[in-house]
């Protein structure tokens, strides 16, 4: 991973927070794990998915490549939300896969969150969204991380502006980080970094974080090309108790 300048990592902090590929890069290098929150939808579709026992392999990018990489692992792979079939159900849409054939293994590729977890290497990647942020947060923190001396960078992956390869951040992620972060902090993890800090207090300063996350513009997005139900699924706030951790190359449920 990339280091970044040392300004930017927010050294001395126990729990640290930033934006997409290149937060993760220069928070990597000195923190034990990264997590991963990408709401609308890797990470929500990943938790979706190891909740009914798939395992899942993230690939940051959907061409022919991601084909050829399924077929290495023997996986199915998951296509574009409106390129589902009757033969290929799988894809991105959380609503879809909870009415798909369960697969044991699935390529899930995105340039979002996917593509995160994929170029993360060094330190524990996890996943997670607003469905297991508590869960998240426990285990984290059962673990012993957390902490100045075993830091845990939480990265918001944002989206990209169309046509543009321009980080847009995201409310969704923001509130999933940030979950995330508050499950950590009300164990006893920290000190926060600023960043981190400011993070959580956004959200819990949010009354209504489902209606904020279904109004905000991803939820609107998904919304108007008939994917709603994938947003009603983001906002099951802490129903899923399954924590994805990346082993081998794919995400699967740790073990206590």
């Amino acid at each position: 991973m990339d280091e970044g300048p040392e300004w930017a990592r927010q050294g001395g902090a126990g729990v640290r927070f930033e934006w997409g590929l290149t937060g993760a890069r220069v928070l990597g290098p000195e923190c034990v794990a990264i997590v991963v929150v990408d709401v609308l939808s890797f990470t929500t579709a990943v938790s979706v998915a190891v909740d009914l026992g798939t395992t899942v392999f993230p690939y940051p990018a959907r061409d022919h490549t991601a084909g050829e990489f399924a077929v290495a692992r023997e996986a199915r792979l998951a296509v574009g939300r409106r390129a589902m079939t009757d033969e290929h159900p799988w894809s991105l849409s959380p609503a879809a896969l909870r009415s798909s054939p369960v697969p044991e293994r699935l390529v899930l590729p995105s340039p979002n969150g996917s593509a995160i977890s994929a170029a993360v290497d060094g330190v524990t990647v996890i996943a997670a969204c607003l469905r297991n942020a508590g869960a998240v947060g426990e285990w984290i923190v059962k673990q012993g991380w957390g902490t100045a001396e075993f830091p845990v960078g939480v990265i918001a992956a944002g989206e990209h502006w169309p046509g543009r390869e321009v980080l847009r951040p995201a409310v969704e992620d923001l509130f999933g980080a940030a979950a995330v972060i508050d499950a950590m902090v009300a164990l006893g993890a920290g000190p926060l970094s600023a960043e981190a800090r400011s993070a959580r207090n956004a959200y819990v300063g949010e009354r209504d974080v489902a209606g904020t996350v279904t109004d905000c513009a991803s939820g609107r997005e998904l919304a108007a090309i008939g994917f709603g139900a994938d947003v009603a699924v983001a906002v099951e706030i802490d129903s899923s108790s399954a924590v994805p951790v990346l082993i081998d190359g794919a995400f699967a449920a740790a073990t206590a």
